[in-house]
């Protein structure tokens, strides 16, 4: 039997507008969400019991596995990255960006647009992603000539409808208005 996730009532939380910079649109609006701390795992298989958490609160998609080691972003939808082992220096926002250490029980929510890139991780080092319901991601560099459309694409990215850790409550139905 896989045990729930306990999710911590209150976690520190980082929110914070990245802007664009050549070719990393980030997003104008809707800031980056780091929660510290936001799970405590249970033994036996944690991805799946973060799986079941965000299907339930309409994030859809899940995977397993790192996040890629250059920068990269979503120009169609916004994604969640829940880590449930070892921890990493992850870049947001592109070369020019901000650093921060992850570790397991961290959740981020990151807002289409933000880059993101693995700059070192443990060995052991694993996040379960998704995205909200209806959303289906591409993948972009921040190449030369993919911007505006990529811009476009941001700006048409609906709010989720509900925070996938906490639902119809959250720091992202608090953080993300517009």
């Amino acid at each position: 039997m896989t045990h729930p996730v306990e999710i911590t009532a209150s976690p520190q939380v980082s929110a914070q507008i990245l802007q664009g910079k050549g070719g990393i649109p980030n997003n104008p609006k809707l800031p980056l969400l780091i929660l510290e701390q936001a799970l405590k795992l249970p033994g036996g298989n944690p991805p799946e019991v973060i799986e079941r958490l965000l299907a339930a609160n309409n994030w859809s998609g899940s995977w397993r596995g790192s996040i890629y080691t250059y920068h990269h972003y979503h120009s169609t939808a916004h994604e969640v990255l829940a880590v449930y082992s070892g921890n990493a220096s992850i870049q947001f926002g592109g070369p020019e960006g901000i650093n921060r250490k992850l570790r397991s029980g961290d959740v981020v929510i990151i807002p289409a647009g933000v880059a993101h890139k693995n700059l070192g991780a443990s060995s052991d080092f694993a996040v379960v992603g998704a995205y909200p319901e209806g959303q289906e991601w591409d993948l972009y560099y921040g190449a030369p000539g993919e911007r505006p459309a990529a811009d476009e694409n941001i700006a048409r990215v609906p709010l989720p409808t509900s925070d996938p850790i906490f639902g119809a409550t959250g720091p992202l139905l608090e953080h993300w208005t517009v």
